[in-house]
């Protein structure tokens, strides 16, 4: 079966493609892509500079970086700082094509895409939950729970809610754990507050 292309005028005197089948080629998917971490935000500023400089504006849509915001006790004084929910990790809105493909995977501190030369396309529901767990996220209490290397676990809240995992380090001081969760299809250790876990049986 062949597609047919025809111009569409969107409204303001500009033209885009159209396939016969219905779907625009302005529609992008979002995919998952790995970087260093700690070094999300200038990855993303990389990329947005390295798309402007190629002239691939049309090929890519919105690069994400979920965040939320934590509160912070340093030297008795306290702040509020924002943190990844996923480090490492970067969610971009794109064409998949062989240029872009490229583009993104020559961009220094980016180690390449989840899912390699072929990646599967984040559905766009999950990264409406994405988006909506960071807008409405919340900062935890952090309560009196004491936990240990090797426990089982689920979390309870944020980005990652009712993913399971394995405690792998414990911070007691910062009430925090390093939990061994899958990711992706990707086994990806995440810190997490006390509050976002709960042990399993």
């Amino acid at each position: 079966m062949t597609q047919t292309e025809t111009n569409v005028d969107d409204g303001a005197g500009n033209e885009e493609l159209e396939q016969t089948d219905g779907t625009s080629r302005s529609d992008k998917s979002w995919y998952v892509i790995q970087a260093y971490s700690g070094y999300e935000n200038k990855v993303k500023l990389s990329l947005e500079e390295r798309i402007k400089q190629a002239g691939m504006e049309n090929l890519f849509g919105e690069i994400l970086i979920p965040k939320e915001s934590v509160s912070q006790n340093r030297s008795g004084k306290k702040r509020v700082v924002s943190r990844s929910f996923y480090p490492g990790y970067i969610f971009i809105q794109m064409d998949l094509t062989d240029e872009s493909w490229h583009l993104v995977k020559a961009t220094p501190k980016v180690s390449g895409f989840i899912g390699g030369r072929h990646p599967s396309p984040v559905p766009q529901p999950e990264i409406d939950v994405i988006t909506a767990q960071v807008e409405h996220g919340k900062v935890p209490i952090n309560p009196k729970v004491s936990f240990e290397a090797g426990d089982h676990v689920r979390v309870t809240e944020g980005a990652f809610a009712n993913y399971t995992g394995t405690v792998e380090e414990v911070n007691p001081e910062k009430q925090k754990v390093r939990v061994l969760i899958s990711v992706f299809g990707r086994a990806t250790p995440v810190e997490l507050d006390y509050a976002k876990v709960e042990k399993t049986v």
